[in-house]
């Protein structure tokens, strides 16, 4: 509202407002969090420029709780030829040097007109701020504004309502008790100082010596020997303001033995008479400054008779005018009461020490007097009496005042409110957090099975949230909702301030009383610790704030969760509220240090509900403080950043709370963030949890969490608390080193506390060196515990520079509290750190990304979890480091099938080439050629994906910094990745080479036959052309067929020899048994052919484990062996499987050293140590031996037999004879037979390459196909291959495909794979798309070829087909056979030849299309020389490691990593685990196995229980992962509930004893559980 303003008030205003640009504040107020937010100017040395700068440089200095706040001198620069002008002034004094005036205030501002600007200009929430932080610098506080805006003046009592002060009066100074109240309610003698007339003496800098105690001057009053004190003040005239003294219980050094408070009126009684009549009645005592006393003053004081206020007078007579005064001061004694003692001399001789002195015992005798006492409370009935207007008059403010105190009013005893009104966290909340522990830590398991102890603890769990929601809201409690949720921001501001007050005083005064109580009884009794220890628990519980009511909210919100995910619910709106408070400043809870756990839930959804309110840009860096109690970490922060973190006796933060703080729009560019968060945190070593056993472990558990989710941690360290920070230092090596681990590397930064020589950080450089001594000392032994494999340093875990991140910072007060101002050089010194942070995340940038708030919630949930799991000794992933390594893994598997793509085509390329040369360029240098060609295409592959995977992590993607340390695993890989390419491409050269060689043999002998043939058909050529009679096609034809029969008989063509492969396997089988012994061979003798062995599957026989009596132990290890032994067999199985696939594929004939390698890779199996020691027998050896040679030698067999078929000579000439009787019959008639021999090129030479060609790139096209089709995400990575396979089998959920799963993981996913293919393309038409790119691309090149053939005018058609065929001889393979017939007697022009080979090519590529299209897919996949089987198979199924309990396999996306890991394990039963004792199944997963005290006994133990705990010390290379959530497992519960019996029958073993709530999974939940752990809740397939 705007009220009429005096003239002269209008233009003063208006004067102030044009210097200080804040006319638009008057009607929209500044606000705390307008003030609070980061700019680029309040992290620089900022000095005001103009006037209108000075607000924003008070508001930021103060703050930053800077002495200099006050200060409105502007910045004046000196040209910069000001040097040279003093250098050439000549040598004078000017005339008029004694005229110029000193006093040139033009361009100043008085700091008193300013503070009156802004607190017109702020909100009431900006100015209780304001004051406080006024306050702790102890500049006096303005008690009542003069009427500028308003007709009335205004008493500033809420603005004062958030101070509090402590102080010892006297009479606690024997029991060293002390005082701590609310500013405003505290009642104390009020001694108020104003001015009559003139005076040549500042009353300010009077009162500034009155209440400085010796040695410890302050300017607590501005006075106009300060800086810009001397400005004529244009608003300010009016002003009241207040100080206080405090006695700090020091009778010798006290000025007053109990507080006072003083007042100052700025300017003339005379014109501010309001404002003295209120000092009038709030005062003891009024002392009156003037220089006279003349009539009118006289009439003015004369109204005062009849006060009982006591009135003082401190004269400083003016020469000429004493009598006068002394006159009507003998007529003012009867209506003032008025003695000697109340009156002051000061005059120009008058000693200043001594006035003060004598003003100082003045002061006192009145405080002896038993004064009137007056709270600043009190006052505001005496303004209203007056027509002075009280700040918290307004009718929102009252209306929630009230609200406030009903609840409010109903708190007598703190501890007895808590438990009868907020009763959720209470006990209920106590024993959840135990449950949640132990559920995750399992230290009280004894003899319960794990996973039943696991679901009684669920089921606690479950009881405890159960009898929580049985709780309604109490009265006290829903008038909290309400008020949060129904009142307007503005009101729920006051409302929340009001609650923050009232329950402020409320604990105060318990906390007294008990305190006092505690004293009484440590008097009186002996040393009783149940007695101590109660006190100790009831004075803890004697803290109660707004945080303890938004505990409860969060606990109903919690209960409420749990038990009703969906449906009506009444707590729904509750997180929307408190991120509204978060947004508008005020802290929040995120880690209950009473119960020492997070409310999970209630965090998740409050921040996920900030998120959503800012639009989702909620960018954040991270500011973290730790260090031991009571060091001043809050204190740090408060005055950094202008927060207003808990620093009040009995109100030591306890667990963190986290504060939001806006960047400004024009800083969040360059800072790279929306938000700072600032998280403040208990003290570490708190006395109060000294004794209890697990304080270690929650000081552990705090830092890690904090440490974890911060960008930066300032460590707190003060000098005194050396002792404590040791092992504070410990706890923080520890957190940092678990951090480096996951690759979340926070900035430290050491701040030493109450350290003020200019020279600290020179001195204590000696200091700095022993502290990174100690530092590296604990992170070598911290490294031990955790058990790091190797030595490491402080500078190992992080970026630690000894000069840099070490910060020496002065003490809080400036002299002894309580009358002590915050000393400048720590806020200085503080302010520099905050410049310095600043600076630092800046730089962070190039390296990471700030998270955002979904982002730093993953942190807290993971983080969480493992701190509760104690999970950092072994490793650590949470969805943001597992989704960072997915998206790597997936760029990676890109990368890599674009490299064994290339290479497949170059291979085939070469391929071609090699069998398109002849006899006499197979010589040993073209391996050699094409090995250094293949080096050279190697190469650059590599260094491709190597650069690749640099600029990946220089991009810049989210959270790449946490997958640094896989880096190195994924280059290993496209190292291996390239040997074994290198490898295949070697091996399939000299393959070919050798094939090619082979065939060439038959291909001289050959030659030989088809020259003698072409001898004879042009003798019977000549033959039927003498011939007299012309002889018709009949004729020709038996002319032609008894010329070609006598042939062959004169060749005497002998047939390749078919050899028996079975006897030539059984011979090197023999050989290699040779040194077995007989027992041996008589097995050999009474084996079946090997023939037989082929059909049969390789079934497990107790004759294959050499048994040594049988008690039900070594029935349990002759189990264990006799798995292993079977998944021996199938993996040998599997891979000499392959090898022989892979041999029969190349299409060459049988050679003896394809036996030798099958034998050479079982040999090398059966020799490795950990199957030396399963003890197998010599039976199982031959056996299998038996079983993989059988099958072998029936594939050789056939393969032999199909080269013979293909190579024979006598049948390849069959093959081209229909070719020259056509030929013959041509040449006989005469014919044109160009376009019949160009037709034969076409269909005899170019069809079948064409088939050639398609078949050997088809296979690539089809995994690149199936890789960029919608289904591609299913083979992006093995963890998205995992999910695809384990939502299918629970779709089918069919047992046989799960034993199939889990008992021969390798086979069930090559059928898995070979299905997914056949399914996809198993109509005909399917792969046609892909079939006429491939070809449309090698017909282009055909015609491409002709066209330069022609280009180059050859002349026969031997040398057109030579040049064609060059061209062309790495694409397509042309029959040599086919090819000659086609020479043969061909006289036909070059350019015809050529023509109607253009002619028929669009027929030829519709025959080939037509001839894929008639083919079922089954051969279409059989002929391809590329198998996609087999990539997709490389692509997704890893290193192929199971865990050694359960049988997962490993999900690591580098091939060549150095940690096996699964997102999720299965119950140890299902990997054949039983109890020794029941012979039952087991049911307990790793996952819950490794974070509990149950132990493990294997072969690998040598059959002696071990820790789980402590696995790694036998698995090392594996990691597995406490379950994220109770429900991670449930899919494989699910699974082992549906199928117990079958999978115990199929194990041989009883079905497992399963926990009842396992019975309630269903197949729903379990699909909810598989989308939980690999986080893709994905499209059905």
């Amino acid at each position: 509202m705007l009220y009429p303003l005096s003239a002269g008030r209008q233009k003063a205003l208006q004067y102030i407002d044009s210097k200080l640009n804040m006319k638009k504040y008057r009607s929209k107020k500044l606000k705390l969090r307008d003030v609070l937010e980061i700019t680029p100017e309040s992290v620089k040395n900022w000095i005001p420029q103009t006037t209108g700068d000075l607000p924003w440089h008070f508001l930021r200095k103060l703050m930053a709780l800077n002495g200099t706040a006050r200060n409105t001198s502007l910045e004046h620069r000196a040209p910069d030829d000001q040097t040279l002008i003093m250098d050439k002034e000549e040598l004078d004094i000017h005339e008029d040097l004694f005229f110029l005036s000193d006093t040139d205030t033009s361009d100043y501002l008085n700091p008193l007109d300013v503070l009156c600007a802004i607190l017109l200009c702020s909100d009431s929430f900006l100015q209780q701020e304001i004051l406080s932080k006024m306050s702790l610098c102890q500049f006096a506080l303005p008690l009542l504004l003069p009427a500028i805006n308003t007709p009335k003046r205004t008493l500033m009592l809420w603005a004062m309502r958030d101070i509090v002060r402590k102080w010892r009066p006297h009479s606690l100074a024997e029991s060293r008790g002390f005082r701590e109240e609310s500013l405003v309610l505290t009642s104390m003698p009020t001694i108020s100082f104003v001015r009559l007339g003139s005076c040549s003496f500042s009353k300010s800098k009077l009162l500034n010596e009155v209440l400085s105690p010796s040695q410890q001057h302050h300017d607590f009053f501005v006075h106009r020997d300060m800086e810009s004190g001397n400005v004529p003040r244009e608003i300010a005239d009016g002003l009241v303001e207040i100080s206080w003294y405090f006695p700090g219980g020091r009778e010798n050094s006290d000025l007053f033995p109990e507080p006072v408070a003083v007042t100052n009126l700025r300017g003339d009684i005379d014109s501010h008479w309001p404002q003295f009549s209120f000092l009038t009645e709030v005062s003891s005592a009024v002392f009156i400054v003037t220089e006279s006393i003349s009539e009118r003053e006289y009439v003015l004081l004369s109204s005062l008779n009849g006060s009982a206020t006591k009135y003082y007078f401190i004269l400083n007579s003016q020469a000429g005018k004493a009598k006068e005064t002394l006159g009507f001061l003998k007529n003012l004694v009867p209506l003032l009461k008025l003695s000697n003692s109340h009156v002051l001399q000061k005059g120009r001789a008058t000693n200043e020490a001594q006035f003060v002195k004598a003003l100082q015992s003045a002061i006192a005798a009145i405080m002896k007097s038993f004064p009137k006492r007056v709270s600043i409370e009190a006052m505001a009935e005496i303004a209203h009496q007056l027509g002075i207007q009280v700040d918290e008059d307004n009718k929102k403010c009252q209306r929630v005042h009230k609200y406030a105190k009903e609840i409010t009013v109903q708190i007598k005893d703190v501890a007895k409110y808590k438990r009868e009104t907020l009763k959720l966290q209470g006990e209920p909340w106590k024993n959840l957090a135990k449950v949640e522990k132990e559920l995750c830590q399992m230290r009280m398991q004894g003899d319960i099975p794990l996973e039943k102890y696991k679901s009684e603890l669920k089921e606690k769990l479950l009881e405890l949230r159960v009898q929580q929601n049985k709780h309604h809201p109490t009265d006290g409690l829903s008038k909290f909702i309400s008020g949060l949720g129904v009142l307007p921001p503005k009101e729920k501001h006051y409302f929340l301030k009001w609650m923050k007050f009232d329950l402020d005083h409320i604990a105060r005064e318990n906390l007294s009383k008990l305190r006092d109580q505690y004293k009484e009884r440590c008097k009186n009794s002996k040393d009783d610790p149940k007695m101590f220890a109660e006190y100790n628990k009831l004075i803890s519980a004697s803290s109660l704030g707004v945080e303890h009511f938004m505990r409860e909210l969060g606990q109903f919100y919690e209960a409420e969760h749990a038990m009703m995910k969906e449906g009506k619910r009444q707590f729904t709106h509750l997180p929307g509220i408190a991120a509204d408070l978060m947004l508008e400043g005020f802290p929040m809870e995120l880690i209950d240090g009473d119960v020492s756990n997070i409310p999970l839930q209630w965090v998740t959804d409050v921040l996920t509900e900030l998120h959503a309110k800012l639009g989702g840009r909620s960018r954040m860096l991270v500011l973290t403080v730790l260090g031991v109690q009571s060091t001043g970490k809050s204190t740090l922060l408060n005055t950094m950043f202008g927060l207003q973190f808990a620093v009040s006796s009995g109100r030591c933060t306890r667990g963190a709370f986290m504060t939001l703080i806006k960047v400004s729009k024009n800083f969040q560019q360059e800072l790279g963030c929306d938000f700072i968060l600032v998280i403040d945190t208990e003290g570490l070593k708190a006395p109060e949890l000294a004794k209890l056993e697990d304080s270690y472990q929650h000081d552990n558990e705090l830092a890690t969490l904090v440490i974890g989710l911060s960008d930066i941690t300032i460590v707190n360290m003060a000098m005194e608390n050396a002792t404590e920070m040791k092992d504070v230092l410990q706890i923080v090596v520890h957190a940092f080193l678990r951090m480096e681990e996951i690759g979340q590397k926070a900035n430290c930064q050491f701040v030493h506390q109450n350290v003020s020589d200019v020279s600290a950080h020179e001195q204590n450089m000696r200091d700095r060196k022993h502290l990174l001594e100690q530092l590296n000392e604990m992170t070598k032994a911290a490294a031990n515990m955790e058990k790091k494999g190797r030595e490491m340093k402080f500078s190992d875990i992080m970026d630690y520079d000894l000069e840099k991140h070490n910060w020496y910072i002065p003490a809080l007060w400036h002299g002894v509290p309580p009358m002590a101002p915050v000393n400048m050089g720590y806020s200085e010194k503080v302010y520099e750190l905050k410049k310095y942070l600043f600076e630092f995340l800046k730089d962070c940038l190039q390296n990471r990304s700030p998270k955002d708030i979904p982002q730093f919630l993953e942190w807290v949930k993971s983080l969480w979890n493992a701190v509760k799991h104690e999970n950092f000794i072994f490793s650590f992933r949470n969805s943001l480091v597992a989704e960072a390594y997915n998206q790597l893994s997936v760029n990676y598997a890109e990368w890599e099938w674009g490299f064994r793509k290339e290479m497949h085509h170059w291979v085939s390329k070469k391929e071609t080439f090699i069998q398109n040369q002849p006899p006499d360029k197979l010589d040993t240098n073209i391996l050699t050629r094409l090995k250094n060609e293949a080096q050279n295409k190697l190469r650059p592959e590599l260094e491709n994906i190597l650069d690749n995977l640099k600029k990946y992590f220089e991009r810049g993607a989210a959270n790449l910094h946490l997958i640094e340390k896989y880096k190195e695993d994924f280059r290993r890989s496209a190292n291996d990745l390239r040997k074994e390419l290198e490898s295949y491409s070697f091996s399939k050269l000299q393959e070919v080479i050798e094939i090619r060689k082979g065939q060439n043999k038959i291909d001289v002998v050959l030659s030989e036959y088809k020259r003698k043939i072409e001898e004879k058909v042009d003798r019977l050529l000549n033959h039927c052309r003498e011939s007299k009679c012309k002889l018709n096609n009949d004729e020709l034809e038996n002319e032609f067929e008894n010329m070609w029969t006598e042939t062959l008989t004169e060749l005497s063509i002998l047939p390749l020899q078919k050899r028996n492969i079975d006897e030539d396997v059984e011979f090197h089988l023999r050989k290699d048994l040779t040194n077995k012994g007989s027992a041996v061979w008589k097995m050999l003798k009474d084996a079946k052919s090997l023939s037989t062995y082929k059909t049969q599957h390789f079934k497990m026989e107790k004759k294959y484990l050499e048994l040594k009596g049988l008690d039900r132990l070594k029935e349990y290890l002759t189990q264990e062996r006799w798995h292993k032994t079977e998944d021996l067999a199938t993996s040998l199985i599997d891979e000499c499987n392959s090898y022989t696939e892979k041999t029969v594929n190349g299409k060459a004939d049988y050679d003896e050293t394809y036996c030798r390698e099958l034998l050479r890779m079982i040999n090398e199996q059966l020799q490795q140590v950990d199957v030396q020691n399963l003890h197998i027998s010599t039976c199982f050896e031959v056996d299998l031996k038996l079983h993989i040679l059988g099958g072998a030698a029936h594939a050789f067999q056939k393969m032999h037999e199909e080269f013979i078929k293909e190579n024979d000579p006598l049948q390849r000439l069959g093959k081209l004879k229909p070719q020259y009787l056509s030929t013959f019959k041509a040449l006989y008639l005469e014919k044109d037979e160009c376009q019949d021999r160009a037709w034969n090129f076409c269909d005899q030479c170019l069809r079948p390459a064409l088939v050639d060609y398609v078949n050997k790139r088809l296979g690539t096209e089809i995994v690149d196909d199936i890789l960029s089709s919608k289904w591609s995400i299913d083979f992006s990575t093995r963890s998205d291959f995992q999910f695809y396979v384990l939502k299918q089998l629970l779709e089918e959920n069919s047992f046989n495909n799960y034993v199939y799963y889990t008992s021969n993981y390798v086979d069930f996913i090559k059928t898995c794979i070979q299905g997914y293919v056949l399914t996809r393309y198993k109509e005909k038409a399917s792969l046609g798309d892909l079939e006429k790119r491939i070809i449309s691309t090698i017909i282009n090149k055909l015609r491409d070829v002709l066209k330069n053939c022609k280009g180059e005018k050859t002349k026969t058609v031997s040398a057109f087909l030579d040049n064609f065929c060059e061209k062309l001889q790495q694409d397509l393979v042309i029959p040599r056979d086919s090819f000659e017939v086609i020479l043969f007697k061909n006289t036909a022009s070059a350019d015809q030849f050529s023509a109607f080979i253009e002619q028929f090519i669009p027929d030829r590529e519709k025959q080939v299309l037509s001839t894929f299209e008639n083919l079922e897919i089954e051969s279409k996949l059989s002929n391809l020389t590329v198998k996609p089987k087999d990539e997709i198979f490389k692509r997704v199924f890893g290193c192929g490691k199971q865990c050694p309990f359960c049988r997962v396999p490993c999900e690591a996306g580098a091939s060549a990593h150095t940690e096996h890991f699964a997102l999720v394990h299965r119950p140890q039963g299902l990997g054949t685990y039983r109890c020794v004792k029941t012979w039952r199944l087991v049911s307990d997963i790793c996952s819950s196995s490794v974070a509990s005290n149950s132990t493990f006994r294997s072969s690998a133990t040598k059959w002696k229980d071990h820790p789980f705990k402590d696995y790694r010390k036998y698995f090392p290379d594996w990691c597995i992962q406490p379950d994220p959530s109770i429900t991670a497992s449930n899919y494989w519960k699910f699974v082992l509930k549906e199928f117990n019996d079958q999978f115990a029958e199929e194990f041989g073993a009883l079905p497992a004893d399963l926990p009842q709530d396992w019975g309630k999974i269903t197949k729903e939940q379990a699909l909810e559980s598989l989308e939980e752990t690999f986080k893709c809740k994905k499209k059905t397939v």
